[in-house]
């Protein structure tokens, strides 16, 4: 009697991405606890962004993946709290930009009217006068405790750097009343990530439509 015997290919097994796991556990988590969700999502921002400085092709990776992840945060209406993750122009220029906004950051947020798909930035007290310096002909609005600059309007599109990922665009050259210098060629794109935790990209637009991505920052924003 022949011996016969029988072989089976098994399927590749693919690489489990461990930012796409992370993220999907952690939407599952928000269903029943958004605002712990919510935090671990922030904190996560924060330690990423900390591991720049010593491991920056790593961070600037891990952040470009839970970027890729996240979907236009069209959700926020009302007052945010900004967090600038990290720099990511390259390793010169971040730390020294960097020695700077460590040590005082003139920007603090902002703040969405989600209805009318506008809004404008908070800023610190202290920024009128750097302002004001830079922008002698514009003016920052009072606002309680802080400041209020830099009007923008939002609408969903694909990303200038990730095609393929729909975001929320905060475009501020489409305000007339906005600084030329340095404020028009930004774009800001944003994604929730988790409801009320949501990463963004600020892009400068330099000449010839070339975008680099200047840093991430993150938006904390409230949640039911």
């Amino acid at each position: 009697m022949a011996n016969t015997t029988t072989s089976t290919e098994s399927a590749p097994v693919k690489d489990v991405d461990p930012v796409a796991t992370r993220v999907a556990e952690l939407r599952k988590q928000a269903v029943e606890s958004p605002i712990e969700a919510r935090d671990e999502v922030w904190d996560w921002f924060r330690e990423a962004g900390e591991r720049i400085p010593s491991d920056r092709e790593a961070a600037l990776a891990e952040l470009g993946k839970l970027f890729r992840a996240g979907k236009p945060a069209t959700g926020i209406d009302g007052e945010t709290e900004g967090m600038l993750v990290g720099w990511s122009v390259n390793s010169v220029f971040d730390r020294v930009i960097g020695s700077v906004t460590n040590s005082w950051l003139p920007w603090a947020g902002k703040r969405f009217e989600a209805g009318q798909g506008k809004g404008d930035n908070i800023l610190v007290r202290s920024a009128r006068w750097p302002a004001k310096l830079l922008w002698p002909l514009y003016a920052t609005k009072s606002h309680g405790e802080r400041l209020t600059a830099f009007d923008f309007v939002t609408r969903v599109e694909n990303g200038v750097l990730d095609p393929d990922v729909e975001v929320l665009v905060i475009d501020y050259a489409s305000v007339p009343d906005n600084p030329r210098l340095v404020i028009k060629q930004i774009r800001d794109e944003l994604v929730e990530i988790v409801p009320g935790a949501n990463l963004g990209k600020m892009i400068f637009e330099g000449p010839g439509e070339r975008h680099t991505l200047a840093a991430y920052f993150a938006l904390r924003s409230e949640v039911s």
